[in-house]
């Protein structure tokens, strides 16, 4: 593993730089800036500033990256800045200062948004996991404001939020993939579908595009059992029920999205959770199962071997994941983010912080690990609770015609 950057490891992160030179400073301060070799805002004046981080369309699992980013190795101070949609999101809850992010913009009125949020609150650094085809090539105009953006390239981020093109250019690479087909509509479905059907696959369909779990069905025109009724729900259909939606949705004149038809591949699931350099160099790949309420970091060189690949592939940077599935026994990609996983956190128990690794990365160019993860660890899920400070009612933001006036702020230090 190089634990450092493309080049290494060049030193370590200064705290006494971070604190008191290299920073940020309130607005009300009104001191102009430099800009210091490793992208921040560096001033005149010392004083002891935090730095400023914003996890944008931060999810629950948030939370547990806030509190690596605290915990950071260096002793670094940082302010947490966090935003959703939805006011009520629980990492509202537990960062430093919270925002709402307008819901329903395009790309432009986001990346607007966005620029207009660093630019006011002073960030030195942006980690989003959503709307990265807004962000995903802008890195010039954040730098701009004075803020360093942590994403993958803008083709990347646009080939990987497609599941077909992804399995085109991967398997154009060399990558295994699984045998797949795009449907478009009923007739298509159908076409799909009888052609997979000459292997003795089980078949699976979801939409091409990012859905999370939302749209998957297992394909499976048994009747319903008695032991299929009692046991655990399965995300199931039949084939006619399938292309029966079809048709009425075409016959309604609703939008269909790409729908991707492949084979249900086999357990277990594997999630590669990556960091890596600019331009597609593996610095570290750990891999994870799940097993019922266990998870597992594993040793396991062929998974990492695949990840390194498609990183390459598609030159992704900073935190992004991977997973596979098996197929006859033999793992293929089941899909690549250019994004971290929510599981992230995870890889805590490895023995390294790769969250603060990213932020190294991106700031100074080492991610200022030195040594291997540690692997074959075995973890037990279990619920935590913590206590909250109560939240404000949060009124809406101004409609997207007024996005450059700024989110509605929850809480935080005053500026």
């Amino acid at each position: 593993m190089n634990s450092g950057g493309p080049e290494g490891n060049r030193g370590s992160f200064s705290p006494k730089c971070a604190r008191h030179r290299i920073g940020l400073i309130s607005a009300h301060h009104q001191i102009a800036p430099r800009f210091s070799p490793l992208g921040r805002r560096e001033y005149e004046r010392s004083v002891a500033i935090a730095l400023r981080i914003w996890l944008s369309s931060a999810g629950a699992a948030t939370a547990q990256v806030m509190r690596l980013l605290r915990e950071n190795p260096d002793g670094i101070d940082v302010t947490i800045y966090a935003s959703n949609v939805d006011p009520g999101a629980t990492a509202l809850s537990v960062c430093d200062v919270a925002a709402v992010e307008p819901r329903h913009v395009g790309n432009e009125e986001y990346a607007r948004f966005a620029l207009d949020f660093c630019r006011t609150h002073h960030i030195d650094v942006l980690i989003p996991p959503r709307r990265l085809e807004a962000l995903a090539g802008r890195a010039a105009e954040f730098a701009a404001v004075g803020t360093s953006l942590m994403c993958s390239p803008l083709s990347a981020v646009q080939t990987l939020t497609s599941k077909a093109r992804t399995y085109e250019a991967a398997s154009a690479a060399g990558i295994p993939v699984p045998p797949w087909r795009v449907a478009t509509d009923a007739a298509s479905f159908r076409s799909a579908v009888a052609e997979l059907s000459r292997t003795d696959d089980s078949l699976c369909v979801k939409p091409c595009g990012e859905f999370s779990a939302f749209g998957f069905r297992v394909l499976d025109d048994r009747p319903l059992s008695l032991a299929s009724l009692l046991g655990p729900p399965r995300p199931v259909a039949s084939v006619e029920a399938v292309a029966g939606a079809l048709e009425r949705a075409a016959d309604q004149g609703d939008r269909i999205p790409e729908l991707l038809v492949m084979p249900y591949l086999e357990a277990p699931e594997i999630s590669v959770d990556c960091l890596s350099a600019p331009g597609g160099e593996l610095l570290v790949g750990i891999p994870r199962s799940k097993s019922g309420r266990f998870r597992n970091l594993l040793d396991d060189p062929v998974a990492v071997a695949i990840a390194r690949q498609v990183v390459g592939r598609f030159g992704l940077a900073y935190l992004t994941n991977v997973q596979l599935r098996h197929r006859k026994g033999h793992p293929v990609l089941l899909e690549a983010n250019p994004r971290p996983a929510a599981g992230l956190f995870q890889t805590a128990f490895a023995g390294v912080n790769l969250p603060w690794a990213a932020v190294r990365l991106l700031l100074q160019g080492d991610s200022g690990l030195d040594h291997p993860p540690r692997l074959n660890v075995r973890l037990a899920v279990a619920e935590a609770v913590m206590e909250v400070a109560p939240r404000p009612t949060i009124p809406s933001l101004l409609p997207a015609a007024s996005v450059s006036a700024g989110p509605e702020l929850v809480s935080g230090p005053a500026l």
